[in-house]
């Protein structure tokens, strides 16, 4: 049986792309990983978030839509995204999260504590802290090692179809029933982030696609040998699954599961270090070969961003 490492990466439509960069670097501490644009839609940026490396299950990526318009969050889509923080750090993070006056609650879930709030624009977003996992090695202004995001404590999805969604992390992902409490039944992947997926068994109102919500979840394949039997496995499961899309820093294949989730696999090799030296990473607009050439038109067209310590 195949059995995903956990999450690679989640990928979300946000609002103004500096106010997305002044949230999750300037607030929460992580690494600018990757300027690049969508590669289905070259005009529109798409920004990597994670650790120092970008390593798989640290890395929130988005795709920055300026409007007034914003989706809705519902069935069909991840619901909340869960970063995990070291032991012993949700009192540094309550308290910068007042500083920035960034409200949130405090909610309790399988005996383990979480703080939540939204980000600019919609993002349910929460915090937990585990001992599972390294921590980061990335600092920025305030967000030390000792108390900086790891990467993911994993995410709950919201589906149309709760018991197919949980037949599909079970029998096609591999991922192991851990528990059952309330409207949410828990499952477990075998890496120490991004390894919690919570299934919210109450079907609600179904999601619009739009800023402030998540485009899909991809989670982790080893090799692209691996990822081709990932591919096969999909279609023998009665899903249909896209052709690999070379995404410069992986391959990836998509497939809605019957919840109307989208379901991404993506591999854990090249990383983002192949276009840029790791000290790099991030500070300048990466381009893959087909769009080399427009650079300038790009350049031109994208707004500028920077990575900045933010005041209190």
């Amino acid at each position: 049986m195949m059995k995903t490492a956990g999450i690679h990466h989640i990928s979300a439509i946000v609002g103004d792309p500096q106010e997305n960069v002044d949230f999750y670097a300037g607030i929460l501490g992580l690494r600018l990983v990757k300027k690049t644009v969508n590669f289905d839609d070259p005009g529109t940026y798409h920004l990597y978030f994670g650790d120092e490396a970008g390593s798989p299950g640290t890395i929130m990526t988005f795709f920055p839509w300026p409007s007034d318009f914003r989706g809705r969050i519902g069935d069909g889509q991840v619901g909340v995204t869960s970063y995990v923080v070291p032991e012993g750090a949700l009192s540094f993070w309550a308290a910068r999260l007042e500083e920035f006056a960034v409200p949130f609650i405090e909610v309790e879930r399988f005996g383990e504590q979480y703080l939540q709030f939204d980000d600019p624009h919609g993002l349910h977003i929460e915090l937990v802290a585990r001992k599972e996992g390294e921590n980061s090695k990335w600092s920025f202004g305030e967000v030390t090692p000792d108390v900086g995001i790891k990467g993911f404590g994993g995410a709950t999805l919201y589906s149309s179809s709760p018991q197919q969604t949980a037949d599909v992390l079970t029998n096609l992902m591999g991922l192991e029933l851990v528990a059952r409490e309330g409207d949410y039944v828990r499952y477990k992947a075998p890496a120490e982030i991004g390894n919690i997926i919570d299934l919210k068994i109450v079907p609600g109102r179904h999601g619009a696609m739009g800023p402030g919500t998540v485009h899909h979840i991809a989670w982790r394949a080893k090799d692209q040998t691996e990822h081709l039997q990932w591919q096969k496995h999909v279609m023998n499961n009665g899903l249909h699954v896209t052709d690999v899309k070379d995404r410069n820093y992986f391959d990836a294949i998509y497939f809605r599961e019957p919840g109307g989730i989208l379901f991404e696999i993506a591999t854990d090799p090249p990383g983002f270090a192949i276009d840029e030296t790791s000290q790099m990473m991030g500070s300048q607009l990466m381009l893959p070969p087909q769009y080399e050439h427009m650079r300038a038109q790009l350049e031109s067209k994208l707004p500028p961003i920077q990575v900045r310590v933010l005041e209190k």
